[in-house]
């Protein structure tokens, strides 16, 4: 689980139970996307509510969810340092 400080000590990450949020402070979670069926059955992550695109389709929920899942985690929570410097070729992102 990746978790984001900003310089205010407000954190951002992708829910998950890895961590016990209540033990950082009062969660106020708020959905960043959604995953839904279209009227073909194909699937959809709808990342507007960051201001991010509409995915898919996809075949499977599952394939929906981990395009989710990394579209986020590339776009979304990312620290604002690495945001900038991620298109610079000479910059090498940590593993």
């Amino acid at each position: 689980m990746h978790v984001i400080v900003d310089p205010r000590g407000n954190l951002r990450c992708l829910y998950s139970e890895a961590i016990d949020l209540i033990a950082l402070g009062c969660p106020v979670i708020t959905r960043a996307s959604a995953v839904e069926p279209g009227p073909d059955g194909r699937w959809w992550a709808d990342l507007k509510p960051v201001n991010g695109p509409c995915i898919g389709p996809f075949p499977r929920r599952s394939e929906a969810l981990r395009a989710e899942q990394e579209w986020l985690e590339s776009n979304w929570l990312v620290s604002p340092a690495l945001r900038q410097h991620r298109d610079d070729p000479l910059f090498e992102q940590p593993h």
